[in-house]
C-alpha cells in the first residue's frame, strides 16, 4: 500500500494549489480526483470555460454593435456557435494539461477514482471501472468544492431545464432562455447568451442583481443589461418549473403574491452552490456536517486531528481564489510555518462587461456597524481612456473611515475592474489610506486613475477631472 505524508481529496483550484505547495515544502503528496481531468469545476466546468464564452460572445458583440462607430466596417458578421464551443474545449483542455504537467513536475501521485475515508489515516480510491485501491496518508486535505444547487419543486432535467454546468456546453444557440438567479453566475452567463442574440429574462428573489455586493453595482449592473435586451423580474420568487420537448414554462410571484408565467425555450438554474460532500465516508472518522459545511477551526483542521478542509465545502464565500489561499495556508501550516488569510480581504468579481469588482465592506455593512464614513465615486465617463475605447459605463466608489481616512470598501464596474481590484486589495492589506493612493502616481491615460479621483474625493471631497 502506498504511504503519503499528505493527501489531497479534489483537484479544484483549492486542491491542486495545496498539492503543489505540499510537494514544495518537501512532502510527499498524492491528488485524488473522481473524473478523468485534473482542474475541478472551476477549470472543466466553471470559471474557465465561462470566462472563454464570455470574452468570445463579447468580440462578437462587439463587432455588431462598436466597430462602425470606430471605422470598422465589419458587414455580414455571424456567431459560428460550434467553433465558439470549439474554442471554449481547447481552452479547457490547455488548462487541464498545464495541470497534470504541474502534477509531474512537481512529483505528486495522481490517482484517478473517488477518494473516501476507510480511517483517519487510511483512503479508499473506486475507479471507474469499480475497483478499488487503498492509500495511507499521515495527513488529508478535502478540497472537494460545490455543485450547482436548485429549487424546491424545480427538477433539473439537464435537456431544457439545466445548470451552468449544461449551459456551458449548449449543442446549440437558444433563441430564448429564462435564468432564475440573478446572482455571479447568473449575470454571466445571461450575458454570454444575450450577446449571441438570445432573448435573455432573468428572474431574482432579491430586489436588486448581485444582491450580496453594494447595491449602487448591483442598479448599474442592470443598467448595461438592459442595454443588451436583457428583462428582469426582481423581487420574484420562482415556485416551478415544468418542461416539455421543446420548450419550459416557469411559474413565479412577486412580493404582493401576484403570480405570473414565463415561457421559454431553456430554463437555467442559478440560484448559487452547495458543498459537495457526498460518499467521503466522513461517518467512519467522526466528522459530522454543520448546515452541509465541514467545521474547521482557525487552522482549517476538522476536530478529526490531521484532516483539513478547504474552499467550497467550509464556511466563507465559494471563490477559487478563496481556496487557492487556503490550500497554500494548510500546506504551510502543515510545514510548521505561520501564514495567514484576511477573510475581509477576499476581492469578489463578476465578469460580465463592464466588469463588476468588490473588496471590503459595503455602505450598508458600515452603516450597520455604525462606522462613521466618507465615500468617494469616480465614474467612468470621466475618464479620458475609457472615453478612447468606448467603455464609458460604470464607477469606482470608495468608502474611507471619516476619522483615519484608511480604506473600508472599495467597488467598482467598468472596464477591466476584475484586473483593477488588486489596487484595493493590496491598498487595504497594507491599510492605506485614501490619500495613500491619490498621492501615488497613477500613469496617464488608464483606467486605474479612476480610483485615485475616487480616493482624492473621499480623503479631501474634491477631484481634478469631475
Amino acid at each position: 500500500m502506498n504511504q503519503y505524508d499528505v493527501t489531497i481529496i479534489g483537484s479544484g483550484p483549492g486542491g491542486y494549489v495545496a498539492a503543489i505547495r505540499c510537494a514544495q515544502l518537501g512532502m510527499k503528496t498524492a491528488i485524488i480526483e473522481r473524473y478523468p481531468a485534473l482542474g475541478g469545476t472551476c477549470t472543466n466546468v466553471g470559471c474557465i470555460p465561462s470566462k472563454a464564452l464570455l470574452d468570445s460572445t463579447e468580440h462578437f458583440f462587439k463587432a455588431t454593435h462598436e466597430f462602425k462607430e470606430h471605422g470598422i466596417e465589419a458587414a455580414g458578421v455571424s456567431l459560428n456557435w460550434s467553433q465558439l464551443m470549439a474554442r471554449k474545449e481547447g481552452v479547457v483542455k490547455t488548462n487541464t494539461q498545464g495541470l497534470s504537467f504541474l502534477m509531474k513536475k512537481n512529483k505528486i501521485d495522481v490517482y484517478t477514482g473517488h477518494g473516501s475515508f476507510v480511517s483517519a489515516n487510511k483512503i479508499s480510491v473506486k475507479k471507474q471501472d469499480g475497483t478499488v485501491e487503498e492509500i495511507e496518508t499521515k495527513k488529508t486535505i478535502i478540497a472537494t468544492g460545490s455543485k450547482p444547487s436548485t429549487l424546491p419543486g424545480i427538477e433539473i432535467d439537464k435537456k431544457r431545464i439545466i445548470t451552468s454546468t449544461e449551459a456551458l456546453s449548449m449543442k446549440e444557440q437558444p433563441q430564448s432562455m429564462i435564468v432564475i438567479g440573478g446572482g455571479v453566475i447568473g449575470c454571466e452567463l445571461a450575458s454570454v447568451f444575450a450577446r449571441a442574440g438570445t432573448k435573455v429574462t432573468i428572474i431574482e428573489y432579491f430586489d436588486s442583481l448581485i444582491a450580496n455586493m453594494d447595491k449602487e453595482l448591483g442598479k448599474e449592473l442592470q443598467k448595461v443589461l438592459k442595454k443588451m435586451g436583457m428583462e428582469f423580474f426582481l423581487s420574484h420568487k420562482v415556485t416551478g418549473a415544468v418542461a416539455d420537448e421543446n420548450s419550459v414554462t416557469v411559474s413565479a410571484e412577486n412580493a404582493k403574491g401576484e403570480k405570473a408565467e414565463f415561457k421559454t425555450d431553456y430554463c437555467l438554474v442559478a440560484v448559487g452552490r452547495k458543498p459537495y460532500t457526498e460518499k467521503l465516508g466522513l461517518e467512519n472518522i467522526g466528522i459530522a456536517l454543520d448546515k452541509g459545511r465541514i467545521p474547521v477551526n482557525e487552522n482549517l483542521e476538522t476536530n478529526v486531528k490531521g484532516i483539513y478542509a478547504i474552499g467550497d465545502v467550509i464556511r466563507g464565500v465559494m471563490l477559487a481564489h478563496k481556496a487557492e489561499d487556503e490550500g497554500v495556508f494548510v500546506a504551510e501550516t502543515i510545514a510548521g510555518q505561520k501564514p495567514h488569510i484576511n477573510y475581509n480581504l477576499i476581492p469578489g468579481v463578476v465578469y460580465t462587461w463592464p466588469e463588476v469588482a468588490a473588496v471590503g465592506a459595503t455602505e450598508d455593512e458600515l452603516k450597520q456597524k455604525n462606522i462613521a464614513y466618507n465615500k468617494g465615486s469616480f465614474p467612468f465617463k470621466a475618464s479620458g481612456r475609457a472615453r478612447a475605447s468606448m467603455d464609458t459605463d460604470g464607477l469606482i466608489k470608495v468608502l474611507a473611515h471619516k476619522e483615519t481616512d484608511e480604506i473600508l470598501g472599495v467597488h467598482m464596474i467598468g472596464a477591466r475592474a476584475a484586473d483593477m481590484i488588486a489596487e484595493g486589495v493590496l491598498a487595504m492589506e497594507f491599510r492605506a489610506s485614501a490619500e495613500d493612493i491619490y498621492r501615488s502616481s497613477h500613469a496617464h491615460p488608464t483606467f486605474t486613475e479612476a480610483f485615485k479621483e475616487a480616493c482624492m474625493l473621499a480623503s479631501e471631497g474634491r477631484t481634478i477631472h469631475l
